[in-house]
């Protein structure tokens, strides 16, 4: 079991910069009803537009319905499962595509899962669990999986489990495991007032 956390060119509280997506799960250590419930209930008070929470996440835990959350892991891509199967608990993060108060579309409905997934991550770490987001899944199946409504707009898959030792992961797995973390510098992705301009630049 490693950690990671993010060198910053500025401060951020712990939690930010402890999480991250790491592949080396513990396969024997459940995750407790009472995280999973916390869990959700940190995605629950994301913000969205009007408030109308288009989030929709659905929950495989194989230590209460292993069967189910084995058809989940099917459901991923190939090089995921290969170390998403070691993580005991998989989740969907879903939208519904159109506003609860008129019906009509609503196109924040990705920004506003994205905030709760986020949340939902960071509660895990604050809870000594790692998170994996993952965009290789087939969302047919999962929709089916799920008996999920045609349009509804799957996002991602979320790993969540206890982290573990390094052993249980192949080499290629190793080698990204072990890759140091890194973004961009804040002066390439932070503009004041215009376009390519730094926030930070002092100019």
């Amino acid at each position: 079991m490693i950690e990671k956390p993010a060198i910053t060119e500025q401060k951020i509280e712990n939690v930010i910069a402890e999480r991250w997506s790491g592949r080396a799960y513990d396969p024997l250590t459940a995750v407790s009803t009472e995280d999973v419930a916390s869990l959700c209930e940190a995605a629950r008070w994301a913000p969205s537009c009007f408030g109308d929470q288009p989030w929709r996440f659905v929950v495989w835990n194989k230590f209460t319905d292993e069967k189910s959350w084995q058809q989940a892991i099917d459901c991923l891509a190939e090089g995921n499962q290969a170390w998403a199967k070691n993580a005991p608990v998989l989740v969907l993060a879903a939208s519904v595509n159109t506003f609860t108060h008129n019906g009509s579309d609503n196109r924040w409905v990705g920004y506003d899962t994205g905030a709760a997934s986020i949340s939902l991550c960071l509660q895990a770490t604050s809870l000594g669990l790692m998170s994996h987001q993952m965009g290789g899944f087939d969302s047919t199946k999962i929709k089916q999986l799920a008996n999920a409504p045609e349009d509804i707009t799957c996002w991602a898959m979320i790993a969540i489990g206890h982290p573990a030792d390094l052993d249980k992961l192949n080499e290629e797995e190793l080698e990204r495991e072990l890759k140091a973390r890194e973004r961009r510098p804040l002066s390439e992705q932070f503009f004041s007032n215009q376009w390519q301009h730094p926030v930070n630049s002092g100019e």
